[in-house]
């Protein structure tokens, strides 16, 4: 991790975001204190939130529940 001006940040900002894509993180501080956190876009899985993504499709071996309830109300 590596820690730059906010001054330092924009005067070499494409050699700064190169450094981030080769997996370099980067601390910008601005007055001495830290401001944000640059780091490398996560490469794992899908890039969309969890929220967007298809829910997981739960199954289970035997008769399907509403077969059961059709076969239930016919007795």
């Amino acid at each position: 991790m590596t820690t730059v001006t906010l001054t330092e940040f924009r005067s070499h900002a494409s050699g700064m975001l190169t450094r981030v894509e080769r997996g370099e993180t980067l601390v910008v501080l601005r007055h001495g204190r830290p401001i944000a956190e640059v780091i490398p876009v996560s490469r794992e899985g899908d890039t969309q939130p969890s929220w967007k993504r298809p829910a997981l499709r739960l199954t289970a071996k035997g008769a399907a529940l509403s077969a059961a309830i059709r076969e239930e109300r016919t007795r």
